[in-house]
């Protein structure tokens, strides 16, 4: 038989082992050393939007002060190996088209589509960028190329670029982007030619289309966007 001071230690320990074996209460989880904490890590939370923005933010570059064409070719024009420099980085420039403006002007004067054996279908664009109609028709599986007509004017366009997507249906079928380049501002005219494609044939191939095509610079800027409508049909248009 044990002593009173062996009992009340036996009785002790027994306490202690059942302690151990409860889980810790959730609502003590954070204060418990052996509990699982549910106070989620700031690694673990996702950003938010405005978050993202601010981050944004403080990774756009700082830009200094922009200045005309016309003011960049009149700077520092007593330097003549930097002016030399200018006139090769630019281009032929012509100094009448050269406007007071920042923004430059690129106006899409014509459309024309060149096939093989054929006269060049040229497209005058309206005003509105909307032709009346259908706008011209293709043959079925004949060869053809975009050939577009432009002016630059007041500044340099940068990414000058040409996409143009199709619906059939209400499908879309076509969608087709393209670098034209950077162009300085001249008094002539430029000239861009697509390279060729082949028109899709036969009977789903067949019918009308409307498409949209557009013309924008690096900065997303739009010079024009044209709604349309077009056959494809058995033969050409006579």
């Amino acid at each position: 038989m044990g002593s009173d001071k062996d009992a009340v230690d036996d009785s002790e320990a027994s306490e202690t082992k059942t302690t151990s074996k409860m889980p810790p209460n959730e609502d003590n989880a954070e204060n418990h050393p052996g509990g699982i904490s549910r106070k989620p890590s700031e690694s673990s939370l996702c950003p938010t939007e405005d978050e993202v923005e601010d981050e944004e933010e403080e990774r756009k570059l700082e830009l200094g002060p922009q200045y005309t064409l016309k003011e960049q070719l009149e700077k520092d024009k007593d330097d003549e190996s930097l002016r030399r420099w200018k006139e090769q980085l630019l281009g032929a420039v012509d100094f009448e088209s050269v406007g007071e403006k920042l923004e430059p002007e690129v106006k899409i004067l014509s459309l024309a589509i060149k096939s093989p054996g054929r006269d060049d279908m040229v497209l005058p664009i309206p005003e509105d960028g909307k032709p009346k109609g259908l706008w011209f028709t293709l043959k079925e599986g004949s060869k053809y190329s975009l050939q577009f007509t432009f002016k630059v004017s007041n500044n340099i366009v940068s990414g000058l670029r040409y996409t143009n997507t199709v619906w059939k249906t209400g499908v879309r079928v076509d969608n087709t982007k393209a670098m034209l380049g950077t162009f300085s501002p001249q008094e002539e005219p430029y000239t861009h030619e697509m390279p060729e494609e082949t028109t899709p044939s036969g009977i789903f191939a067949r019918g009308t289309c409307s498409a949209k095509s557009k013309f924008a610079d690096d900065d997303n800027k739009c010079y024009l966007e044209i709604n349309y409508t077009f056959d494809i049909r058995k033969e050409w248009q006579s």
